[in-house]
């Protein structure tokens, strides 16, 4: 580990559950378990159980074998996809060194380091260089930009892939149900355009879900 200590991206707020987490259960691995809640004490980015078990259920009913995540942070969903789910191979991008630096070593502390792609830097930039094809696409990087990748996800996206966009109602900001703190409005409004650019394209069926902190889950026409 490298000893650094890091904010939860974009959000500055308390993790607020859902009315279905108590019956959303995911069991963990003991030794993944232990990395996620160490990675929690130190402020990292990291899904919580209700997200992790909707995407792994999402993930073994599509059979996404080649999958695309944008924001790694310590990796612990790659970890916990490719320990269950041995035919999968992911491409993860993140911009923060840290981060990545952390993660590539967590990929290697538990063994899935050969199925990974790890790339660090701008996903927008990465994408532009990539050619897929992928079946599956987890989208947990920055809020703002989620509507900036969009044509780029949906080039590299195999026709009936799956787009699982993560935090897309934020804490309840993005409904109205809690009134958005002056310094989150802009990000509200990022991600209310990436909902509007989901649920009004012709060439996806989307459907938001009330899980975690909000999935926005896609999938290719």
């Amino acid at each position: 580990m490298d000893g650094f200590t890091y904010a939860h991206a974009d959000t500055g707020r308390p993790e607020k559950p859902s009315v279905t987490a108590a019956f959303n259960k995911i069991e963990i691995p003991e030794e993944i378990r232990k990395l996620q809640e160490e990675c929690r004490k130190r402020e990292i980015p990291v899904a919580d159980d209700e997200t992790l078990g909707f995407l792994l259920t999402e993930i073994f009913a599509s059979d996404a074998k080649n999958i695309l995540e944008i924001g790694t942070a310590a990796g612990i969903s790659d970890i916990l996809i490719l320990t269950l789910k041995k035919d999968a191979r992911i491409t993860t991008m993140e911009i923060n060194p840290g981060f990545m630096s952390e993660a590539k070593a967590n990929f290697a502390a538990f063994g899935v380091e050969d199925r990974v792609t790890a790339l660090e830097g701008d996903a927008g930039k990465i994408m532009k260089e990539l050619s897929g094809p992928y079946d599956f696409v987890f989208l947990d990087g920055p809020k703002v930009q989620y509507v900036k990748y969009l044509e780029d996800v949906k080039r590299l996206l195999l026709t009936g892939g799956v787009i699982f966009a993560d935090d897309v109602l934020f804490n309840g900001y993005v409904t109205g149900e809690v009134e958005t703190p002056p310094k989150r409005r802009s990000i509200v409004g990022h991600i209310k355009k990436y909902i509007e650019a989901v649920t009004g394209d012709s060439g996806l069926y989307t459907t938001i879900v009330n899980i975690g902190d909000g999935v926005a889950l896609s999938v290719k026409k």
